[in-house]
């Protein structure tokens, strides 16, 4: 069951895009264009009919300080936080010159994450560095019905069997399955194999995002991504610190520095030893503009099935 995050916000018609590794996000302003429901999300998403985007940033109107966002999915649901979306939004922000070098706030889900600028490259590559909290373990943190667990850890996949998983909150719930414990190969049919079976297991109220993960000591990891609400992913932020953390809790790395590398790229992950998180990489802009006319117009009248 998907959460409840209240009315869904309208958006201007002022658009920017950039991307963190190849996870591309669109950054819109609260206005009076189109409403954020779901059709309209997923159409403005859409690789051939929208702009194309795996999510959507809105910075809302009002309060400053902190600043308050919400984001959505491709599929058009909303969702708590994505850590290549908040860096995408610093760099918005930088271009905007609503932020410079020093840190600053954002509110998301209820939690104020801060985040700092380090440089603006004259290629428009920007380093971004977001401080993801303190993480949190086991099934209570990512909703996850603890009854579905055998005493082992295990959950049951329809096609695996009895799967150990790491349950991992950093804003948004993961599931960390580390590729040791499955004893198969570490390629995208064993993630697809695994993903299918876990992000929308009736398990979890919420859903999960699903990383199978390689171990390379002594201070690194490799991950394949599942993303909820998206599908197999070449890079995701959250998805990076979760399994940073489990590689650490799990007793497989150290605390520190962690890097970890993904299809799409490296992520650079600090993980203290009480779970504290920043998350740091490469934003690279790709382009901004405006809606035209037609198309906010196709947004505001988006209904199920008209897509």
């Amino acid at each position: 069951m998907a959460k409840d995050y209240g009315a869904r916000p309208t958006v201007g018609r002022n658009w920017y895009k950039a991307h963190g590794l190849g996870n591309d996000y669109l950054v819109f302003e609260e206005g009076d264009g189109w409403r954020a429901e779901p059709e309209a999300v997923a159409r403005l998403c859409h690789r051939r009919e929208g702009l194309g985007g795996d999510g959507l940033v809105v910075v809302l109107r009002g309060a400053t300080d902190p600043l308050g966002i919400r984001m959505f999915n491709p599929d058009g649901s909303e969702f708590e936080r994505s850590g290549n979306g908040l860096r995408v939004l610093a760099a918005y922000l930088h271009y905007r010159g609503r932020v410079r070098e020093d840190t600053f706030e954002v509110e998301c889900g209820g939690d104020r994450i801060r985040m700092q600028v380090h440089s603006r490259g004259s290629n428009g590559r920007y380093d971004v560095e977001v401080e993801m909290g303190r993480a949190r373990l086991g099934p209570e943190s990512i909703a996850l019905d603890p009854a579905a667990l055998d005493e082992q850890g295990r959950i049951a996949h329809p096609d695996l069997g009895w799967v150990p998983l790491v349950p991992v909150s950093v804003g948004n719930p993961h599931v960390v399955v580390f590729s040791d414990t499955l004893g198969g190969p570490f390629d995208a049919a064993a993630l697809l194999r695994l993903g299918t079976g876990l992000d929308t297991h009736r398990a979890f109220a919420h859903g999960a995002n699903v990383q199978l993960v390689r171990v390379t000591p002594p201070s690194a990891i490799d991950i394949l991504i599942w993303e909820r609400g998206v599908g197999p992913t070449s890079a995701s932020g959250t998805s990076a610190c979760a399994t940073a953390v489990a590689a650490v809790t799990s007793g497989r790395l150290d605390p520190g520095d962690v890097e970890v590398h993904m299809e799409g790229g490296s992520l650079h992950v600090r993980v203290s030893q009480g779970l504290d998180v920043v998350l740091r990489g490469p934003v690279e802009e790709v382009a901004w503009g405006e809606l035209a006319d037609g198309f906010v117009h196709a947004l505001a009248s988006a209904r199920a099935g008209d897509l």
